[in-house]
C-alpha cells in the first residue's frame, strides 16, 4: 500500500510504503477502535470483534510500558461473558499477540480471556 501527502510550504508530496505487516496492524487496530466503540455502546462483540479489541489492549499497554506477565493476567479482566455474544467466550481459549514493548518484541499469551 503507498500513502501519498502533501504538508504546506513542501513543494513535493511525500510517499509512504506500507508493508503487508504495517497493513495488518492498521486493520487490526481499526477493528479494535470499532469493538471499543461497540462496547462503550453496549452492543454485544462478536469472536472477531473480541480478538480484535483484546489484540489491541495489549499493544497499547505494551507500548505504555507493562510487563508481559502484568498483560497476561489482566488482560483477563478486559472483556467479561456478559460483553459478549453467547458462545464466543467458550470460543476463545487463548489470545496471542506479539507486541512491541520498550525493550523490544514479545509474545503475549492470554489464557481463557473472557471470564
Amino acid at each position: 500500500m503507498v500513502v501519498r501527502a502533501s504538508a504546506t510550504g513542501c513543494p513535493q508530496p511525500h510517499t509512504m510504503n506500507f508493508t503487508p505487516a504495517d497493513v495488518e496492524k492498521l486493520l487490526l487496530s481499526v477493528a479494535g477502535m470499532v469493538a471499543r466503540d461497540r462496547l462503550a455502546r453496549g452492543v454485544l462483540l462478536n469472536h472477531p470483534e473480541a480478538v480484535a479489541l483484546l489484540s489491541t489492549w495489549v499493544i497499547e499497554r505494551a507500548r505504555e510500558g507493562a510487563r508481559v506477565a502484568d498483560l497476561m493476567e489482566s488482560g483477563r479482566l478486559v472483556l467479561t461473558r456478559d460483553q459478549v455474544m453467547p458462545g464466543v467466550a467458550d470460543m476463545l481459549h487463548d489470545v496471542q499477540v506479539e507486541a512491541t514493548f520498550p525493550d523490544g518484541r514479545k509474545l503475549v499469551t492470554i489464557h481463557n480471556p473472557i471470564i
